[in-house]
């Protein structure tokens, strides 16, 4: 009776093991667990859509890793060395990014010992980044408020940097390139306005600043670039935004193998030299970050073609 009970196993698991087999080999084997979600991972995300209608959405908390989602899975990857471009892999898949004419391709391929199997080909449109000579601020131009150009005067009297916190509002990434989106907002009783650019400085984890990186204007914003600066005047509780981008690729051409940690950004705003701060966990390369006039919604539609 013991015996005929065990056959009866051994045929069911055998059966069970045709079944497996006969679905075919899985895309991509189980994502290692657990993992964070992408939105929690790091504020800098992106989305692609693939050629096969599927999307793809990324999110990069550091230089070093990536993190994939696709088909409702969640994939922490490493960087690898590529001669141009970004690479990041796992024991399973490699995900690999290209630039050119403004879209950024990202290739997924399974990782097998013949050259691997492309599981999708996405692309996205890149913001455009434009960047500029750093504008000095003089004690005329920051102590009373001043006319935009085209002559625009803000309707209500400059913030105050006691009047103000910061925010982390989302922020994008690509081929190298990162942006955060910094909110400022008003916690006053009185509108106040914001004109022009925030100065900026990135701390270490011991809050000492990081001389060696140079805070760089650049007009416009991350999604829509060469705009003049222009008032943005703020009722209590409401908010402006401003960006901080920077480059996340070493510069070996000056000898740069790895780059500074920041962990604190602080900021003042025009007229004032009281500091907000907030707590921003990023690594930026080359040496500086640029940053962009406030305005007044967190991501603007781009600039329409001519």
């Amino acid at each position: 009776m013991l015996f005929r009970q065990r056959s009866i196993c051994v045929a069911a698991l055998f059966a069970l093991g045709l079944t497996a087999c006969d679905r075919g080999v899985e895309p991509v084997p189980p994502p290692v667990t657990p993992v964070p979600p992408v939105a929690d991972a790091a504020p800098v995300t992106a989305r692609y859509v693939c050629d096969s209608g599927l999307t793809i959405r990324a999110a990069y908390p550091d230089p070093e890793s990536a993190q994939v989602t696709w088909r409702d899975q969640i994939r922490v990857l490493r960087s690898a060395p590529i001669p141009s471009g970004a690479r990041y892999i796992d024991e399973a898949v490699e995900w690999t990014l290209s630039a050119r004419d403004g879209v950024e391709t990202g290739v997924l391929t399974r990782v097998d010992s013949a050259g691997g199997e492309v599981l999708e080909t996405c692309r996205r449109n890149l913001p455009l980044v434009v960047t500029a000579p750093p504008i000095t601020e003089t004690a005329s131009t920051t102590k009373a408020p001043q006319a935009a150009p085209g002559g625009v005067l803000p309707a209500s009297p400059p913030c105050k940097g006691n009047q103000l916190t910061l925010s982390a509002d989302g922020g994008d990434a690509g081929a190298g390139n990162r942006v955060a989106i910094i909110g400022v907002r008003n916690t006053g009783t009185q509108a106040c306005s914001l004109t022009g650019y925030p100065a900026v400085t990135v701390q270490d984890r011991q809050n000492r600043t990081l001389s060696a990186i140079r805070s760089e204007t650049t007009p416009g914003s991350y999604l829509r670039a060469g705009q003049a600066p222009a008032p943005v005047n703020l009722a209590p509780n409401a908010k402006a935004f401003f960006d901080i981008a920077w480059n996340v690729v070493p510069n070996e051409a000056q000898g740069q193998t790895t780059c500074p940690s920041v962990t604190r950004v602080r900021a003042t705003v025009p007229g004032d030299d009281t500091a907000i701060a907030l707590s921003q966990a990023f690594t930026p390369c080359g040496g500086r970050v640029r940053i962009s006039p406030f305005r007044s919604e967190a991501e603007p539609e781009p600039a329409p073609a001519n």
